[in-house]
């Protein structure tokens, strides 16, 4: 279990590095309009990518959940064991945390570096709805869009590692659902989908972001067990 714990920790550490280091280094690097800047594609990208290798690199140990909501979710779904939920989401979260911290070392480094506005939406790649949706989006708006989301990530990776999947591919779907999942919400919440991604960033954006905090805890909950139990129902089996 320690070794687990640890794949989470670092897991989870590497998807929040890496796609809210994106957001927050990449997206708009050299100013509005500049070529270098990675911009919504990129981000999405980024998430995607972070999942995909780090699957791969620490899938074996762990399973790779690198998120509260797909643990509950594989729970819900029959792949995962009610006594290891808890410490493995505090293995996330933590690293999550570790990641933001990180990222601000290295964010303020800059001599350009400005500490975040907590009044303004997506502000060091935090969640939000309402004033700090990136689009103006109600909080209605945000937690369907994140139940929905969470809730089909969950049916993917399921189906992505069913036993009878195609061997070795589940983390280039996995990754692939989750750049897809970005493109389609970064408008809406600047894309959680994950409680402890949200919690990691939160904690350095501001009052703003922890007080939206509860958002991005509850419907990503809500739609990784909605998606375990749908796919329980809807699959054959896992023998």
């Amino acid at each position: 279990m320690g070794k687990r714990l640890i794949a989470e920790f670092l897991g989870t550490f590497w998807l929040v590095l890496g796609g809210c280091g994106s957001a927050v280094l990449a997206a708009n690097f050299g100013g509005e309009g500049n070529p270098l800047g990675i911009g919504l594609l990129g981000v999405s990208l980024a998430f995607g990518l972070t999942v995909l290798t780090g699957a791969y690199a620490l899938g074996h140990i762990s399973g790779a959940h690198f998120n509260p909501a797909v643990s509950l979710g594989l729970w819900a779904g029959g792949r995962f064991p009610l006594k290891d939920l808890v410490p493995y989401v505090v293995a996330q979260v933590v690293g999550a945390i570790f990641a933001g911290w990180v990222l601000w070392q290295v964010a303020s480094g800059s001599p350009d570096f400005v500490a975040p506005d907590p009044a303004a939406a997506g502000a060091f790649a935090s969640n939000g709805f309402d004033a700090l949706s990136p689009g103006g989006y109600t909080v209605a708006a945000a937690f369907l869009c994140e139940v929905v989301l969470t809730a089909m990530f969950l049916v993917v990776i399921l189906g992505a590692t069913h036993a009878r999947a195609p061997a070795g591919f589940a983390p280039i779907a996995i990754g692939l659902a989750l750049t897809l999942i970005h493109l389609i919400s970064i408008p809406v919440t600047n894309t959680s989908v994950n409680p402890a991604r949200s919690t990691g960033v939160a904690l350095f954006a501001g009052s703003g972001a922890i007080g939206q905090l509860w958002l991005f805890w509850l419907a990503p909950l809500v739609g990784g067990a909605l998606g375990g139990v749908i796919y329980r129902w809807l699959g054959e089996p896992d023998r």
